[in-house]
């Protein structure tokens, strides 16, 4: 095959979305800290099935608009800096291609480099040993491959670009001495490896397709049940319910969780689902229509009911600010609310929100000037982008990396100041804040010279494990003594889902007792993290 048309792209997408959900759980595992929370393949899987799904609706052949499409979709469903990276690659290669109809194999490679300039464009600070080197090295050299074989194929030259993947994802630890102490290599990398791969198998006439419903439910069987339960009724809107198709939502939704009930009644969608991004299967359903009930449950927490910001009345005189921030767990959503929050996105280090779900909590305030907590370094790049394409509001990402940071800044927030001051304050407040995390890790490890043992509780700090033993409030006064000194004021302890009152008593009473602090307790429920401590 010598040229490439849209229908044959297409076809080539379909094979490589298919191939890393049905890989996501192998590239989550590749993630180098042991903690419950990789979800590097979670979120690329999300991302492409997000713009596979933009794909579809167009329901066109042509390949600007196939590329477009995915292009659009991708970087609305973005979920983590791997998943904003993977949509820069593709709205890269739409550049290349947006007037052509066909293009040459050359073409086209040319398309996937620009792709990988415009991924590396997009990150303040790239890194090497990480998706971007795989994605640079492995386009790079498989269009020099083109250059110096005039007749190469289509088929060749995704052979190509499929082992020089490889070889560059195999060389990552050698960039990243955390990857190689870890004996891991990058999971981002791993992701782009398995879409490559995907559109090899289609090129080969062997299309990778998703695993069904039962398949997944065998494979899920016997695991612990976690996440949430969600259910919504849908009202179709007249424009999009001509777009809906009950198997192609009920396929994407078997990308996000199982044991799914989907009912279509004319104009109503009910849906049930079992997900750990309820966020995500939101997102699908608000493109088609207008919610009339919505529903999340934890499992844990049967009875905790989700939080729902509703749409500011645009009728009403439109003020000056508006504050978003994204947390996980209930107790934490009420206390941003509580601090002048207007909308809290759901979403965390499990649940990265998408580029998309920043748009809608923006679109819900009418303000001229938003900020935006993303409270994890993981969800930066994704409010970022939702920023740059939002053109009628003034919005401001804070480069939060923590929910202590977060509360911080709220707390800094002046509605009477300037948006400078503002800035200039919350800026100054997230930089006095460190942060210190305790939780659980899942497999045995060797990192920074620590030996892990799947079991042990960690205290991390500054993304660096510092403590790991067999006990959660151990860990949490160890990893406090590491937090405070003899500057420190005021300590906040927010308490997660799996840590006791008597355990988080424990730990106020060891801060009270070793430091002259103030001693802020809070209740978060957050997921994952047994404690969260903050140190100003």
């Amino acid at each position: 095959m010598n040229t490439v048309n849209g229908k044959i792209f297409k076809e080539m997408l379909a094979s490589g979305c298919s191939n890393l959900s049905n890989q996501k759980k192998e590239v989550d595992a590749r993630n180098v800290f042991p903690v419950p929370d990789g979800d590097t393949g979670t979120n690329m899987s999300l991302t492409f099935t997000n713009g596979m799904a933009e794909v579809n609706k167009s329901g066109s052949d042509l390949l600007p608009v196939v590329a477009k499409s995915l292009s659009r979709g991708l970087l609305m469903g973005a979920r983590g800096n791997s998943g904003v990276i993977l949509s820069q690659i593709f709205r890269g290669f739409y550049k290349s291609v947006k007037d052509k109809n066909e293009v040459s194999v050359a073409e086209f490679a040319d398309a996937m480099c620009n792709g990988s300039a415009m991924a590396y464009k997009a990150v303040m600070r790239p890194v090497e040993g990480t998706i971007l080197t795989v994605v640079r090295e492995s386009t790079d050299k498989a269009k020099a491959y083109v250059d110096s074989h005039s007749e190469c194929s289509l088929e060749e030259y995704i052979d190509i670009l499929c082992k020089e993947a490889k070889v560059s994802l195999d060389h990552t630890p050698e960039l990243l001495p955390v990857l190689k102490e870890a004996h891991v290599v990058d999971s981002g990398g791993s992701g782009l490896v398995v879409i490559f791969e995907g559109f090899r198998a289609d090129l080969e006439g062997a299309p990778i397709r998703e695993l069904s419903e039962a398949e997944i439910l065998e494979e899920e069987k016997n695991e612990k049940a976690s996440g949430y339960a969600t259910e919504f009724i849908l009202q179709l809107s007249d424009q999009n319910k001509a777009f809906f198709r009950r198997e192609d939502f009920r396929r994407q939704m078997e990308q996000m969780g199982n044991h799914i009930t989907l009912i279509v009644d004319d104009n109503l969608v009910k849906v049930h689902i079992n997900t750990m991004t309820p966020g995500a299967v939101l997102s699908l359903g608000e493109r088609y229509g207008e919610f009339t009930r919505i529903q999340i449950e934890n499992f844990k927490q049967p009875q905790s009911p989700s939080i729902l910001d509703e749409k500011e009345d645009d009728s009403t005189p439109e003020k000056e600010y508006g504050i978003i921030a994204v947390a996980a767990g209930e107790g934490l959503a009420k206390l941003f609310k509580e601090y002048r929050t207007d909308v809290v996105v759901s979403g965390g280090q499990t649940m990265n929100p998408s580029t998309e779900d920043f748009c809608s909590a923006i679109a819900r305030i009418h303000a001229k000037h938003i900020f935006v907590l993303p409270n994890n370094s993981n969800i930066i790049m994704a409010a970022r982008q939702a920023a740059d394409v939002t053109s009628d509001k003034d919005i401001i990402v804070l480069e939060t990396k923590s929910v202590p940071q977060g509360l911080s800044a709220c707390i800094s927030f002046n509605p009477d100041e300037t948006v400078d001051a503002n800035k200039q304050a919350m800026e100054e407040a997230i930089a006095n804040v460190k942060t210190g995390q305790v939780t659980y890790a899942i497999k045995d490890t060797t990192m920074n010279g620590q030996t892990i043992h799947a079991g042990d509780y960690m205290g991390i700090f500054d993304k660096e494990i510092k403590v790991t033993v067999k006990d959660k409030v151990a860990a949490a006064q160890q990893l406090v003594d590491l937090l405070c000194d003899e500057d420190s004021e005021i300590v906040t302890l927010i308490k997660g889902e799996d840590a006791s009152e008597q355990e988080c008593k424990e730990v106020a009473d060891y801060i009270s007792g070793h430091y002259d602090v103030d001693v802020d307790v809070e209740d978060g429920g957050q997921p994952v993290y047994c404690f969260i401590i903050g140190v100003e």
